[in-house]
């Protein structure tokens, strides 16, 4: 299959391109991460897939208005008190 067919064709079925689909699972695994584990950010960006920790940054920054630091530290002060993430999704 063409690259441009197969990109038309996932786009009619996901309502997203492939490239926007897979910086969101990236995106989705890092929060996880950042949310559930201690890890180093640098091993939170090898294990979401991005090639570095400044280019998680920079796509937390675009999609999700915040840093990766930020994200954990707010996920963490708002589980010690309400029990859920003050971030939205």
């Amino acid at each position: 299959m063409a690259p441009r067919t197969f990109a038309r064709h996932f786009t009619a079925a996901t309502g997203s391109t492939p490239l926007r689909w897979l910086l969101d699972q990236r995106l989705a695994a890092a929060q996880k991460l950042l949310e559930r584990t201690d890890l180093p950010m640098p091993e939170v960006a090898r294990r979401a897939g991005f090639g570095s920790e400044v280019t998680m940054r920079q796509h937390f920054a675009s999609r999700l208005a915040t840093s990766p630091r930020a994200y954990r530290a707010a996920f963490s002060a708002g589980s010690a008190t309400a029990g859920s993430s003050p971030i939205a999704r």
